[in-house]
């Protein structure tokens, strides 16, 4: 028997809402899941991973981990695709924006400080995955992050170099492993201050180190 029409317009509007929290909760949950895998790397290392350990954490049953990823793999995939369209993304938009190059250089150092800590543990993961990954598609994504976050910031000192700011006899991609060496000695600062680590200042003096380089002599 079909239901009068003007039953079905409020009928199909729960539905749709029904739909759209289940949506919603999926991603929330998904969003847990990934950040709680991040704050089991850095409190107690990336061999900690476990559904067991993750389910723990969030206050899930592993079962209700599955119905969002269906294996470890995919989370991990997740959160290397994360930081593929999070972070380069953004960095891609300092580079091409129309500030100047010394602003879209803090800008650029600053923003990449920042992911790392918001994302804690997210440095760990992507050397381990680059190191002892077999999966060809997370390998192909990594190399696209590391490289991007290189070419991106040669962008900018190419321009800062072009419009006399910057020494033209510089190699330019001698700054840029300055600059990915940031997560590390980020991580290397963290372990040594805990509690006392100041972002503020550790941008400025990354900012300052690479600067030194780049000056005229």
């Amino acid at each position: 028997m079909l239901l009068p029409w003007c039953i079905m317009p409020k009928n199909n509007l729960f539905l749709q809402t029904k739909i759209k929290m289940t949506r919603l909760n999926t991603d929330i949950r998904k969003e847990q899941i990934k950040k709680a895998v991040l704050k089991i790397i850095k409190d107690e290392g990336i061999n900690a991973v476990s559904t067991k350990n993750l389910a723990a954490e969030i206050g899930l049953s592993e079962g209700a981990i599955f119905r969002h990823f269906k294996k470890k793999r995919d989370i991990i995939r997740s959160i290397v695709d994360d930081v593929s369209n999070d972070l380069i993304g953004a960095l891609k938009n300092i580079a091409n924006s129309q500030e100047k190059p010394r602003t879209k250089l803090r800008e650029y150092l600053c923003y990449t400080i920042n992911y790392l800590l918001e994302n804690n543990g997210i440095t760990i993961l992507l050397f381990s995955e680059a190191t002892h990954s077999n999966d060809n598609d997370i390998l192909a994504q990594l190399k696209y992050i590391f490289n991007a976050q290189r070419l991106y910031l040669e962008q900018i000192l190419q321009e800062g170099v072009v419009q006399g700011i910057w020494d033209e006899k510089v190699n330019l991609q001698d700054a840029s492993q300055l600059y990915m060496g940031i997560p590390v000695t980020l991580n290397i600062n963290q372990i040594l201050s805990p509690g006392n680590f100041d972002q503020t200042d550790y941008c400025n003096r990354m900012l300052n180190l690479i600067e030194k380089m780049l000056q005229k002599k």
